[in-house]
């Protein structure tokens, strides 16, 4: 039982998602951003209805441009 618990646990923590940001371009008071999320899951299982992979990847763009000295304009 404890190695079957074992078998279970290890390759969950080596397949724990990673999150992430850079920063792409900043200039003159515009900046743009790209940041991200990928998160792979698989399922093994002596049951053919229960394998399954549930991975997934999110990411986008995050931009600011400076209006003035007192206003910013996030996108």
């Amino acid at each position: 039982m404890k190695l079957r618990v074992l078998s279970l646990i290890v390759p969950a923590l080596l397949m724990a998602g990673t999150a992430g940001a850079a920063e792409i371009y900043n200039k003159d008071g515009n900046k743009l951003d790209l940041f991200g999320k990928i998160d792979g899951l698989h399922y093994f299982s002596d049951n053919d209805k229960t394998d399954g992979d549930q991975s997934y990847m999110r990411f986008g763009l995050r931009g600011e441009t400076q209006i003035n000295d007192q206003a910013d304009r996030l996108w």
